[in-house]
């Protein structure tokens, strides 16, 4: 038996905890940063977070648009930098202006204002602030540093105009035109696209079989939705929104962001329903669709969070025939209630083993047992009991013998961390056999910069049954040896070409050693290029980044593709 103390101990040797976490580019929760470029010895990079993090339309008069210039390699600001700073929605220009900050931290007032009548939305723009004497037409705001704390009062610009009025996704460019000195102007600019997003509400209604008026708000951070319906068949909500599924573009979105909201009055989206959803058809991965029915009392929110990866799978499912398509159609379908059980736990931080003000609830249906992937409910509460968003978590389980069975430390290796943005996270983990498990849980902390507020470990025991007869069979899961990880890594690292590589993988296939799912043999297009993703997959699997079945799923692209093929 594990006193507390031991326990934690033995969780801090199980995860491998970086003193100095990386900085992380990619979106965040009303954030985002941009892929650092080399600049003077320093890897250089922008990042843009919004003051509230999470904006609706019509709920705030003004909001705070931070944008920081530093060095990656060591985290610390470049000083007296000059920045263009542009603000863009669906292609259209909003704001662009000059301006001048002393400690590499800008802070601009953004001060919505809608009623634009000018063809050019920018030029409905006005800025506030003095040009800076040494930088001329870049805005400047004489007074105290603006921190997180005193934004109200601190010394900022601020721009006027037709900036979130609307929900949707904004492109936040900014152009690096001197640093170190109003003076010093770069030989090659820098430039850097960053994204956030902003909520817009909207308002529908249905009639039940009995007549009775149900009211639905769907919150949207990506585009107006139309089209809503109310299927009584099975009762499913549908809608549909402008998307561009041009591959292209479908790299460039990190996150597709949707909220249903349902009274839970509605018993068939009653607290402990559970969900199935699809889009254009296809039905989407567990982990996409999340069920909130501790934010409100009332109403049961349903997120839909689909991701890049989820983008593409969608895409390749549907073919060329969706890439001109201009619509994402997404229908929500209640299913039974199901029979969860559930355990609760406080994380301690990892220097006292003090608590910290994080909850971890762990929850899952019971008729899921062993030999099965069983789909766990992660949710993370403050000590209010409100949702911890953007969090940045891993997980190692282990059975009685203390043999570890799954580890999840999400897809970047340099940026840690599964992200969960709402707070609320689904992970399909194998459990081959009946009885106890132990979850260890660590939380690097909160948004691409790892706040570490909410950062801790903690650890829970879990009794997994046989599960339910009726509970379909998983499929067998794929059988890959340990040392064909050496292969990977090999051919991640260099050493070895993709035509050596491809040739082991098809004589593994060949001989039986390497177990792949039934795959349709593609047509050769004449290239024989590996996409990039496909050798991070690699790298990442040989590290123990990602699972057995996401490194089978690229091999099958490869089949698919005709970029290898397996003889019979």
């Amino acid at each position: 038996m594990y006193t507390k103390i031991a326990l934690f101990v033995s969780i801090i040797g199980i995860f491998s905890i970086a003193t100095i976490l990386p900085d992380a580019f990619g979106h965040g929760l009303g954030g985002d940063q941009a892929e650092p470029i080399s600049f003077g010895g320093m890897e250089v990079t922008v990042s843009t977070q919004l003051s509230p993090s999470d904006i609706t339309v019509g709920d705030i008069d003004s909001a705070n648009m931070q944008v920081r210039f530093f060095d990656t390699l060591t985290d610390e600001n470049l000083d007296k930098v000059t920045y263009r700073v542009e603000v863009w929605q669906s292609g259209e220009l909003l704001a662009r202006n000059l301006f001048y900050d002393m400690d590499g931290r800008l802070d601009v007032k953004i001060k919505p204002k809608a009623d634009c009548n000018e063809i050019n939305l920018h030029e409905c723009s006005t800025y506030g602030g003095s040009q800076h004497v040494s930088a001329p037409g870049a805005l400047f705001v004489q007074g105290a540093d603006c921190t997180d704390d005193n934004l109200d009062i601190c010394a900022r610009p601020s721009i006027t105009g037709p900036i979130f009025v609307k929900g949707g996704l904004y492109t936040i460019r900014v152009d690096i035109e001197a640093a170190t000195s109003p003076k010093s102007i770069v030989a090659n600019l820098l430039s850097y696209e960053t994204f956030v997003s902003v909520a817009q509400v909207q308002h529908f209604s249905f009639q039940t079989a009995n007549a009775e008026e149900i009211p639905v708000v769907i919150k949207t951070y990506y585009d107006d939705v139309d089209n809503f319906a109310f299927d009584k068949s099975d009762n499913s909500i549908s809608f549909d929104m402008p998307f561009d599924w041009d591959p292209d573009y479908v790299r460039l979105v990190q996150v597709v962001h949707e909220e249903v909201r349902v009274p839970k009055t509605f018993v068939p989206y009653a607290d402990g329903k559970q969900f199935k959803g699809y889009v254009n058809g296809v039905e989407i991965d567990q982990r996409a669709l999340l069920n909130d029915p501790y934010s409100s009392e009332d109403t049961n929110i349903v997120h839909f969070l689909i991701t890049k990866n989820e983008l593409e799978r969608i895409n390749e499912t549907l073919g060329p025939s969706n890439h001109g398509n201009l619509k994402m159609d997404l229908k929500l379908v209640p299913l039974d209630e199901a029979s969860k059980s559930s355990t609760e736990f406080y994380l301690v931080d990892t220097t006292n083993y003090e608590q910290v003000p994080t909850t971890v609830n762990i929850a899952w249906d019971g008729k899921y047992g062993a030999n099965q992937e069983i789909p766990f409910e992660f949710t993370f509460f403050d000590d209010n009991r409100e949702l911890i968003k953007d969090v940045r978590y891993a997980y190692v389980v282990l059975d009685e013998n203390e043999n570890e069975i799954a580890r999840n430390d999400g897809v970047d290796s340099a940026n840690p961390g599964i992200v969960s943005i709402e707070g609320l996270d689904v992970q399909k983990i194998y459990v081959p056999s009946a009885g106890q498990i132990r979850v260890d849980i660590l939380v690097y902390g909160t948004g691409f910069d790892y706040d570490p507020t909410y950062a801790g470990i903690g650890s829970a025991i879990v009794e997994i049954g046989p599960g339910s007869t009726t509970t379909t069979p998983v499929p067998e899961k794929a059988s890959i040896p340990g040392w064909i990880k050496n292969n990977a890594e090999w051919w991640a690292a260099g050493q070895i070409d993709d035509d050596s590589f491809v040739q082991g993988i098809q004589y593994l296939i060949k001989e039986d050693v390497l177990k792949i799912p039934p795959t349709s043999q593609g047509t050769s297009s004449g290239s024989n290029d590996i996409p990039a993703w496909i050798k991070n997959n690699a790298e990442w699997w040989a590290a123990g980044q990602i699972d057995d079945d996401s490194f089978i799923q690229g091999i099958q692209f490869l089949i698919k593709e005709g970029i290898m093929r397996v003889q019979s």
